[in-house]
């Protein structure tokens, strides 16, 4: 496309006299979305010999640039003369939408004279502009032309040992765009979960096919106790600029637990829970007298059991959360307080989960979703299970 729009140029512009030089920005992209790479040739035609230049790319607020080639100079004809030809490459990201201007381009030249005298010249470029468009989507831009997401894990978490340590490690390498547009690190922090997190790498590499952005993040991850755990799932918005059309990339949750656990060793927090647990019984001793009775002559339910089933008559710690994250339609924090309240419950996730998990990671999620709705569906499943 660059070659037909140079093509174009050179059979319908004016033909340079001798000693003359023109430069310009050309491109060959109609329809930019914010963030998203726009390559720009600066090319000069110079009638001369040229022996010295410098030349600088304007910064601007209003995008991000790069050199993704080496200065290419050769000589070529144009117009049937044989003129001296310079090219830079130039990716450009837009950091808004609307109207955006590039340039003017300035390239000061140090050229050789007919009598073998130095002179020197500046050549500038008209600006263009590029008509920008918005980020199709309420996320934070990126846009690439292929992204890949690695989530490893040195062990299986639903089957660690006592004392066992898993290392998560997650690497996401797009290309078309640079390191510090790809996502922030997610915050993988629980109220059961001892963690130490790694200090990320985060470089944009130059290939051959455009510049490759890439982060690394890498966290220690172990359960405070032994009860099984369920470490929430993430999901990163991006535009891919060669389908023209939005893709998710997830992080899945993970199921922790230990292999063989009876009871929550290592968790510093066990007294702390044993003596409000006492206290919860001794309050509540008729209730929980109450609940044995019903079990047709069985005695009462171990302690646990008996902590479970008085928490299914409680609104728990995250019912705010829960209603907050709800009535203002923030669908990742309504997903993170459900996770746990579930957790609070000691249940397991109820089908109901699976609407929620649909809206926050599907590409193309159903339309007319109730965050309020599903909340009520939500309630309604724990308290039928």
């Amino acid at each position: 496309m660059i070659r037909a729009i140079l093509i174009w140029l050179a059979l319908t512009g004016a033909a340079l006299a001798q000693g003359d030089t023109r430069l310009m920005i050309l491109h060959d992209h109609g329809n930019p979305v914010v963030s998203e790479m726009i390559e720009l040739t600066i090319r000069g035609e110079y009638d001369l010999t040229v022996s010295l230049e410098d030349m600088e790319f304007p910064n601007s607020p209003d995008y991000d640039w790069i050199q993704i080639a080496r200065d290419d100079w050769h000589k070529d004809r144009v117009q049937g003369r044989l003129l001296q030809i310079f090219e830079r490459k130039i990716a450009l990201f837009p950091r808004r939408d609307g109207p955006l201007t590039v340039g003017p381009v300035s390239h000061k030249l140090t050229y050789v004279t007919a009598d073998g005298q130095r002179a020197q010249t500046t050549v500038t470029a008209d600006p263009v502009t590029l008509a920008v468009r918005a980020f199709p989507a309420d996320a934070p831009p990126l846009s690439a032309r292929q992204l890949t997401l690695t989530d490893e894990l040195s062990a299986e978490p639903g089957r660690l040992k006592k004392d066992e340590i898993l290392t998560r490690r997650v690497t996401i390498e797009a290309l078309g765009t640079l390191a510090h547009h790809l996502p922030e690190r997610p915050d993988l922090s629980q109220p059961w979960l001892i963690l130490f997190s790694q200090p990320e790498t985060r470089e944009t590499v130059l290939t051959e096919g455009g510049p490759v952005a890439r982060v690394v993040w890498e966290w220690q991850l172990r359960p405070r106790t032994g009860e099984p755990a369920i470490l929430h799932a993430e999901a990163f918005t991006w535009f891919d600029t060669d389908n023209r059309q939005i893709q998710v990339a997830p992080l899945k949750p993970i199921p922790f637990g230990f292999a063989g656990f009876g009871s929550n060793f290592g968790d510093p927090e066990g007294p702390v829970l044993r003596n409000r647990l006492g206290t919860l019984l001794s309050l509540g001793g008729g209730m929980a007298l109450g609940l044995g009775l019903m079990l047709r002559g069985r005695g009462l339910l171990p302690r646990d059991r008996i902590r479970r089933q008085l928490r299914r008559w409680q609104p728990g710690p995250h019912a705010g959360a829960m209603r907050h994250a709800a009535d203002t339609g923030d669908l990742p924090a309504l997903r993170a307080a459900a996770d746990r309240h579930l957790h609070w419950r000691g249940q397991p996730a109820p089908a109901v989960m699976a609407q929620l998990d649909r809206q926050l990671f599907a590409a193309d999620p159903p339309p007319g979703f109730d965050a309020r709705r599903w909340l009520a569906a939500f309630h309604r499943a724990l308290r039928g299970a």
